[in-house]
């Protein structure tokens, strides 16, 4: 079975398009096409229903899919571990990345590796958590840096690399920020935006207020902790922003007997070889471990 074809085929079943597929992959539209078609033949199989744009994977295609991945895995696998005999550290290292940690955590730890590493080239994906968790299972990041599970998936090692307390805010002006200490109670009758409801942080503080029977008044949700910080700056609303992110624009809340935090960290997938730029990488991860303040 052709790897080239293999590929094509993963990329069109991710993006629903063949398009999508010549874009992730460098490759014309035809092309894309033209090793659909040279896999479909050699297994006498259709792998996907073309009903005008749409795209959808054939009971085959499906059937062919997590094959596919392990596959294209075990390939990359022995290819790592074959380039990991030389001892040198280069070749390709792709990395997922939230944002907000490719912002605020993660600057000095490039910046050193690029220095100790010049031949290994850098791909990084800017991804929420939540996706970047599937880059992994699916094998096409080695390594995400990102706020980490409460509960990792069975497959994935967790390494925790800094706490992240987070704080309830709002504007300066809000009365939740200048009339005193106030309870979770009192916050939950006030609007408040929030991080997306599939994010790790929403589940966070999703959890402290069930635990006191309290629904949060949940007015707007986004995943970009910037949008929230300019709302929440703005009066509109109240939430909860990691402590890095704190200045003039927004203020505490005075929350007594109220802590929270989150853990960022690095996950990797448990069967998978790990090239030597990415132990490279893990390790200097694992020297910021609880260490210097990041960047605002």
């Amino acid at each position: 079975m052709d790897f080239a074809n293999l590929n094509a085929f993963i990329a069109v079943a991710e993006t629903g398009s063949f398009s999508g597929a010549g874009e992730r992959l460098h490759l014309t539209q035809p092309a894309i096409s033209k090793r659909i078609a040279g896999l479909e033949q050699q297994l006498d199989v259709r792998l996907f229903d073309r009903l005008g744009r749409d795209i959808n994977l054939t009971e085959a295609g499906r059937a062919l899919l997590p094959r596919a991945y392990q596959i294209v895995n075990v390939l990359d696998d022995t290819r790592r571990a074959l380039s990991n005999l030389t001892g040198e550290v280069t070749g390709r290292l792709t990395l997922a990345t939230s944002h907000h940690i490719g912002l605020h955590r993660l600057p000095p730890v490039l910046r050193a590796f690029t220095r100790q590493y010049p031949a290994v080239a850098l791909d990084i994906q800017f991804l929420d958590s939540e996706a970047a968790y599937d880059e992994i299972l699916h094998g096409r990041a080695e390594i995400a840096v990102i706020t980490l599970a409460p509960e990792p998936h069975p497959l994935v090692q967790a390494v925790p690399v800094w706490n992240d307390p987070l704080d309830f805010v709002a504007s300066p002006e809000h009365p939740l920020a200048c009339n005193g200490p106030v309870s979770l109670a009192d916050i939950a009758h006030h609007p408040a935006v929030f991080p997306g409801g599939n994010t790790f942080t929403h589940h966070i503080v999703q959890r402290l207020f069930e635990a006191q029977g309290l629904t949060p008044n949940i007015a707007m949700s986004t995943n970009y902790l910037e949008t929230i910080k300019m709302m929440v700056s703005i009066g509109l609303a109240w939430s909860v922003l990691p402590r890095t992110m704190l200045d003039e624009q927004v203020a505490p809340i005075a929350l007594p007997g109220i802590q929270l935090s989150r853990q960022l960290g690095y996950i990797l997938h448990t069967e998978r070889t790990l090239s030597n730029a990415a132990k490279a990488f893990m390790a200097l991860l694992d020297s910021h471990a609880g260490g210097h303040e990041p960047m605002r």
